[in-house]
């Protein structure tokens, strides 16, 4: 097994050193696996359907579709308007104006399930706001890498449709599994900033807000409250399935967009064309990956590598720590979807057999998953603040540094306390 990982690693890291895309980097390294070690089985794979087969589950036809429901309200503008609805009720608390990157992003997040995405939107307002206010910039930009990682855990959300697809586990279910313990963490976010500006004594004096302006702020945050309901509703109650559910938000974006004024046919193909494009990105990967791990699956890899954890013998609690410190480095290099298609076949089966739910393990991962965002080199929301502040990838780094050992806490209190993500659902079957 050692030659086939030496193999997996160099051949993988050459293809990423190269700028090959990462789809087709997973594919060429499994593709090269197969011919290697198993000379016959490459065309037996796709002749079988093995691989073209993970693009076939109905669930995925969620995911351009909530993909392109982000889109349209990203082209509507939505961060000026959440930014203006929510400084009114969040300025006065210790923090100020800094929650409404939490507040905001969490928001948002229930409507785009992509945490680029969120981290855009809400980043694109909120950053030249809160420096022309006089806000601290590092915990600005800190804030707003980590609030900017909910739009992975709170519904609707593109890495848990991916994990339900490939774990066969229900997509709703893993839906509302994620509400606790995304606003939880939400939370711990605002309490940090809180306890941060209150220690420091930085925070900028705001002015009480009037009565009119705190009731004209139901204008701008109205509709995408009541996107929010809308699909909350529906996913609480049945109502809709997964994709009928992503269907409708798209009809409620577009709607939204007609209602705020910002809606043209130019900028729906705008929206629509970078949907195709992220869509595509992504199913390029879980092809790749498919390939990836049946080559894995052909070698004997994920029963080699149980066995050897098993021989560890570590306590669930351990075997958990272990499987986020394996997951945090690897986010150092790798995109939460990637993570996630390449290593699920090996770590599902070790969790399930330690005793650990599925569907909290989806939860768990997601979180893992999130820290990958805001850890250089390949840490997405960091290109995404960078892009807009022009700082360098190792002062936000180090400003996002705080939100990513609150990450680490969570992740661990998840395994402490697997209610947390299991009590709702649990509640509602």
């Amino acid at each position: 097994m050692f030659d086939i990982a030496v193999v997996t690693v160099l051949l993988f890291t050459a293809l990423l050193a190269g700028s090959v895309w990462i789809g087709l980097s997973l594919f060429a390294t499994g593709f090269v696996l197969l011919s290697v070690f198993k000379p016959n089985i490459p065309m037996d794979v796709f002749a079988s359907g093995l691989v073209w087969g993970s693009l076939i589950p109905k669930p995925l036809l969620s995911l351009p579709l909530f993909v392109l429901m982000s889109e349209v309200l990203v082209t509507a503008g939505l961060g000026r308007s959440l930014f203006s609805g929510l400084s009114p009720w969040l300025g006065r608390l210790p923090g100020g104006l800094l929650h409404v990157n939490v507040v905001g992003s969490t928001l948002f997040a229930a409507v785009s399930g992509s945490s680029a995405a969120t981290t855009a939107i809400v980043g694109k307002v909120s950053l030249p706001e809160l420096q022309a206010r006089g806000y601290d910039r590092q915990l600005a930009m800190g804030s707003l890498a980590g609030a900017g990682t909910l739009g992975f855990l709170i519904p609707p959300s593109i890495i848990m449709i991916i994990y339900g697809v490939i774990a066969e586990q229900s997509i709703v279910e893993l839906f509302v599994a994620g509400i606790i313990p995304g606003l939880l963490l939400a939370f711990f976010y605002m309490l940090y900033i809180a306890l941060h500006q209150s220690f420091s004594g930085t925070q900028p004096v705001v002015a009480r807000p009037t009565l009119r302006e705190r009731a004209s702020s139901f204008k701008d945050i109205g509709p995408i409250a009541f996107l929010i309901v809308g699909i909350m509703s529906s996913l609480y109650m049945g109502l809709a399935s997964v994709s009928e559910l992503a269907a409708l938000g798209v009809l409620g974006s577009v709607f939204i967009a007609i209602v705020m004024g910002r809606f043209s046919v130019a900028a729906l193909v705008r929206a629509g064309r970078r949907a195709v494009r992220t869509s595509a990105m992504i199913g390029l990967i879980i092809v790749g990956a498919a390939l990836l791990n049946a080559a894995f699956g052909f070698l004997g890899i994920p029963k080699a590598v149980a066995t050897v954890i098993s021989s560890w013998e570590l306590t669930p609690f351990v075997l958990i720590v272990v499987l986020l410190v394996f997951y945090a480095v690897l986010g150092m290099f790798l995109d939460g979807t990637s993570i996630i298609v390449m290593t699920l076949p090996i770590t599902l089966p070790l969790i399930t057999g330690a005793g650990y739910d599925a569907v909290w393990f989806g939860i768990f991962v997601v979180v893992a998953v999130e820290i990958s965002q805001i850890t250089p080199p390949i840490g997405f929301n960091l290109f995404v603040i960078q892009s807009q502040t022009g700082e360098s990838i190792s002062t936000i780094a180090k400003a996002a540094l705080p939100f990513f050992f609150i990450l680490l806490a969570f992740a661990l209190l998840l395994a402490v306390f697997p209610s947390l993500a299991l009590w709702l659902p649990r509640t509602l079957q």
